[in-house]
Protein backbone atom coordinates (compact mmCIF):
# COMPACT_ATOMS: atom_id res chain seq x y z
CA UNK A 1 0.00 0.00 0.00
CA UNK A 2 3.31 1.99 0.32
CA UNK A 3 4.19 1.43 -2.56
CA UNK A 4 1.08 3.06 -4.43
CA UNK A 5 0.76 6.32 -2.17
CA UNK A 6 4.50 6.84 -2.90
CA UNK A 7 3.36 6.27 -6.62
CA UNK A 8 0.52 8.33 -6.19
CA UNK A 9 2.26 11.13 -4.84
CA UNK A 10 4.86 11.61 -7.29
CA UNK A 11 2.14 11.17 -10.20
CA UNK A 12 0.74 14.28 -8.24
CA UNK A 13 3.77 16.24 -7.66
CA UNK A 14 5.20 15.23 -11.83
CA UNK A 15 1.24 16.75 -12.83
CA UNK A 16 2.50 20.53 -10.06
CA UNK A 17 5.38 20.56 -12.09
CA UNK A 18 4.03 19.97 -15.74
CA UNK A 19 1.48 22.70 -14.94
CA UNK A 20 4.18 25.04 -13.84
CA UNK A 21 6.71 24.77 -16.36
CA UNK A 22 3.49 24.70 -19.19
CA UNK A 23 2.75 28.38 -16.81
CA UNK A 24 6.26 29.72 -16.70
CA UNK A 25 6.91 28.76 -20.71
CA UNK A 26 3.44 30.59 -21.25
CA UNK A 27 4.02 33.47 -19.41
CA UNK A 28 7.44 33.96 -20.71
CA UNK A 29 6.46 33.51 -24.52
CA UNK A 30 3.46 35.77 -24.40
CA UNK A 31 3.89 37.74 -21.24
CA UNK A 32 2.09 36.61 -17.93
CA UNK A 33 -1.32 38.98 -18.34
CA UNK A 34 -2.49 37.06 -21.64
CA UNK A 35 -1.84 33.62 -20.46
CA UNK A 36 -5.05 31.82 -19.42
CA UNK A 37 -5.78 29.01 -17.31
CA UNK A 38 -6.99 26.93 -20.34
CA UNK A 39 -3.89 27.94 -21.77
CA UNK A 40 -2.00 26.95 -19.28
CA UNK A 41 -4.03 23.18 -19.23
CA UNK A 42 -3.53 22.65 -22.85
CA UNK A 43 0.06 23.13 -23.36
CA UNK A 44 0.55 20.82 -20.35
CA UNK A 45 -1.75 18.43 -22.18
CA UNK A 46 -4.26 18.29 -19.20
CA UNK A 47 -7.75 19.37 -18.44
CA UNK A 48 -9.15 22.48 -16.89
CA UNK A 49 -10.52 20.58 -13.94
CA UNK A 50 -7.08 19.20 -13.14
CA UNK A 51 -5.54 22.00 -13.46
CA UNK A 52 -8.46 23.70 -10.92
CA UNK A 53 -7.04 20.07 -8.35
CA UNK A 54 -3.68 21.86 -8.34
CA UNK A 55 -3.79 25.47 -8.20
CA UNK A 56 -6.57 27.96 -7.63
CA UNK A 57 -5.26 30.59 -10.17
CA UNK A 58 -2.54 31.14 -13.22
CA UNK A 59 -0.46 33.42 -10.40
CA UNK A 60 -0.25 30.39 -7.91
CA UNK A 61 0.58 27.82 -10.86
CA UNK A 62 3.03 30.39 -11.68
CA UNK A 63 4.57 31.11 -8.17
CA UNK A 64 4.82 27.21 -7.50
CA UNK A 65 8.47 27.00 -7.68
CA UNK A 66 8.99 29.71 -5.24
CA UNK A 67 6.74 28.11 -3.03
CA UNK A 68 8.81 25.03 -3.16
CA UNK A 69 11.92 27.05 -2.79
CA UNK A 70 10.63 28.58 0.40
CA UNK A 71 9.56 25.18 1.63
CA UNK A 72 13.09 23.54 1.15
CA UNK A 73 14.36 26.71 3.03
CA UNK A 74 12.00 25.90 5.63
CA UNK A 75 13.48 22.35 5.69
CA UNK A 76 16.99 23.64 5.77
CA UNK A 77 17.00 25.96 8.63
CA UNK A 78 15.24 23.19 10.79
CA UNK A 79 18.83 20.92 9.88
CA UNK A 80 20.85 23.73 11.05
CA UNK A 81 22.81 23.42 14.64
CA UNK A 82 20.93 24.27 17.80
CA UNK A 83 23.49 26.26 19.06
CA UNK A 84 23.48 28.83 15.93
CA UNK A 85 22.16 32.32 16.80
CA UNK A 86 18.96 32.46 14.50
CA UNK A 87 20.62 34.77 11.78
CA UNK A 88 23.66 32.77 11.41
CA UNK A 89 21.38 29.89 11.13
CA UNK A 90 18.76 31.25 8.51
CA UNK A 91 21.92 32.51 6.76
CA UNK A 92 23.65 29.35 6.32
CA UNK A 93 20.41 27.93 5.34
CA UNK A 94 19.76 30.28 2.41
CA UNK A 95 23.61 30.37 1.27
CA UNK A 96 23.11 26.14 1.49
CA UNK A 97 20.03 26.47 -0.92
CA UNK A 98 21.83 28.98 -3.69
CA UNK A 99 24.67 26.67 -3.53
CA UNK A 100 22.11 23.77 -4.81
CA UNK A 101 21.28 25.93 -7.74
CA UNK A 102 23.56 24.36 -10.50
CA UNK A 103 24.64 27.00 -13.36
CA UNK A 104 21.93 25.98 -15.71
CA UNK A 105 19.21 25.82 -13.02
CA UNK A 106 20.31 29.22 -11.69
CA UNK A 107 20.62 30.45 -15.63
CA UNK A 108 17.13 29.20 -16.57
CA UNK A 109 14.88 30.37 -13.45
CA UNK A 110 16.87 33.85 -14.11
CA UNK A 111 16.11 34.11 -17.89
CA UNK A 112 11.96 33.42 -16.55
CA UNK A 113 12.54 35.81 -13.51
CA UNK A 114 13.72 38.51 -15.75
CA UNK A 115 10.59 38.13 -17.82
CA UNK A 116 8.36 38.51 -14.97
CA UNK A 117 9.68 40.68 -12.86
CA UNK A 118 7.64 43.91 -12.51
CA UNK A 119 4.58 42.70 -13.26
CA UNK A 120 2.39 44.56 -11.13
CA UNK A 121 -0.30 41.55 -10.53
CA UNK A 122 2.37 39.25 -9.85
CA UNK A 123 4.17 40.96 -7.79
CA UNK A 124 1.19 40.73 -5.18
CA UNK A 125 1.35 37.08 -5.68
CA UNK A 126 4.97 37.09 -4.32
CA UNK A 127 4.64 39.10 -1.66
CA UNK A 128 1.78 36.87 -0.62
CA UNK A 129 3.81 33.66 -1.05
CA UNK A 130 6.65 34.82 1.53
CA UNK A 131 4.34 36.13 3.69
CA UNK A 132 2.37 32.83 3.84
CA UNK A 133 5.59 31.37 4.92
CA UNK A 134 6.76 34.17 7.50
CA UNK A 135 4.67 32.32 10.30
CA UNK A 136 5.78 29.08 9.80
CA UNK A 137 9.77 30.02 9.58
CA UNK A 138 8.89 32.59 13.20
CA UNK A 139 8.28 29.26 14.73
CA UNK A 140 11.22 27.88 13.57
CA UNK A 141 13.39 31.05 14.83
CA UNK A 142 11.03 30.86 17.75
CA UNK A 143 12.75 27.47 18.81
CA UNK A 144 16.17 29.40 18.67
CA UNK A 145 15.03 31.87 20.82
CA UNK A 146 14.66 32.64 24.87
CA UNK A 147 12.81 35.39 27.00
CA UNK A 148 9.63 37.02 27.32
CA UNK A 149 10.18 38.85 23.53
CA UNK A 150 11.03 36.31 22.30
CA UNK A 151 7.85 35.19 19.59
CA UNK A 152 8.42 39.17 18.77
CA UNK A 153 11.68 39.24 17.81
CA UNK A 154 11.52 35.52 15.86
CA UNK A 155 8.78 37.52 14.08
CA UNK A 156 10.81 40.74 13.43
CA UNK A 157 13.68 38.71 12.18
CA UNK A 158 11.72 36.09 10.00
CA UNK A 159 10.09 39.37 8.05
CA UNK A 160 13.61 40.81 8.27
CA UNK A 161 14.68 37.60 6.65
CA UNK A 162 11.90 36.98 4.25
CA UNK A 163 12.40 40.72 2.88
CA UNK A 164 16.38 40.76 2.59
CA UNK A 165 15.57 37.13 0.47
CA UNK A 166 13.45 39.41 -1.92
CA UNK A 167 15.73 42.22 -2.19
CA UNK A 168 18.68 40.08 -3.14
CA UNK A 169 17.10 38.04 -5.74
CA UNK A 170 15.77 41.41 -7.10
CA UNK A 171 18.96 42.89 -7.17
CA UNK A 172 20.34 39.86 -9.14
CA UNK A 173 17.54 39.77 -11.75
CA UNK A 174 18.13 43.12 -12.32
CA UNK A 175 22.11 43.05 -11.92
CA UNK A 176 23.45 39.20 -12.20
CA UNK A 177 27.05 40.29 -12.84
CA UNK A 178 27.85 37.80 -9.93
CA UNK A 179 26.89 34.81 -8.52
CA UNK A 180 23.12 34.43 -6.94
CA UNK A 181 25.42 33.19 -3.89
CA UNK A 182 27.60 36.70 -3.32
CA UNK A 183 24.37 38.70 -4.02
CA UNK A 184 22.62 36.58 -1.30
CA UNK A 185 25.97 36.82 1.45
CA UNK A 186 26.53 40.48 0.51
CA UNK A 187 22.52 40.94 1.38
CA UNK A 188 22.30 38.90 4.60
CA UNK A 189 25.84 41.00 5.98
CA UNK A 190 24.11 44.15 5.58
CA UNK A 191 20.97 43.02 7.07
CA UNK A 192 22.47 41.39 10.12
CA UNK A 193 20.80 42.25 13.52
CA UNK A 194 22.53 43.64 16.49
CA UNK A 195 21.43 40.31 18.39
CA UNK A 196 20.14 37.06 17.19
Amino acid sequence: MEEATGLRERKKAATRLALHEAALRLAAEQGPDRVTVEAIADAANLSRRTFSNYFSSKEEALFHGDTMRLRRLLELIAEQPADLTPWAALSRAALRQADEMDGETAESWLARRRRLHGNPGLVAHQVAAYTAIERELAGEIGRRLTGADGPLRARILAATFLATLRVAVQQWIEAPDQPLTGTLRAALAHATPATG
